[in-house]
């Protein structure tokens, strides 16, 4: 199934797919302590974290397990961040989740909650699934408060790569 959104627009976001080209746009996130707060992960500078996840995406591209596709501010053309449906196992449950960043200086514009909506309003047009989680650290209150405005609620706490987490999820209604 193909999960990206390459070519999807939403009223000011363009998706397309990550390039080599981005690396250095992406890594500003990355760069930005407030970016990584509540993440753990055993990788700590920036750039080797950056060059993790990305590869990671782009694993998740050739092997058929989504990913996130960069947003480009339509009047701008620049990037702002980036967002997509993604396969993850959740307590040895194959999931469809909605993962989504935004470069610091966008932070508290709605792009997270547009391109959200956008992700989960394509796969279920699309039905990829009948419902499409969030998997989001306890402590990230911005991200739960994304969650909510696409219409996700609380299904549980679990632990995933050694982060504790809520797991959110949105289920499609015909």
């Amino acid at each position: 199934m193909n999960y990206l959104l390459n070519g999807q627009q939403s009223e000011r976001l363009e998706f397309r797919k990550l390039m080599a080209g981005d690396f250095d746009e992406c890594l500003k996130f990355f760069e930005e302590p407030l970016s990584n707060r509540y993440w753990k992960s055993k990788i700590t500078e920036p750039k080797a974290l950056c060059n993790e996840w990305f590869e990671k995406q782009l694993w998740r591209y050739q092997n058929g397990k989504g990913g996130t596709n960069v947003l480009i501010h339509k009047q701008s053309k620049g990037i702002v961040g980036w967002c997509g449906l993604l396969i993850q196992k959740v307590d040895n449950v194959e999931e469809l989740e909605v993962g989504y960043s935004i470069l610091p200086k966008f932070w508290n514009n709605g792009y997270a909650t547009e391109a959200a909506r956008k992700c989960i309003d394509f796969a279920f047009e699309k039905d990829l699934r009948e419902s499409v989680i969030a998997i989001i650290q306890v402590n990230n209150i911005e991200s739960q408060r994304v969650a909510i405005k696409i219409g996700m609620e609380v299904q549980h706490q679990t632990s995933y790569n050694d982060n504790e987490v809520t797991i959110y999820r949105i289920n499609k209604t015909n």
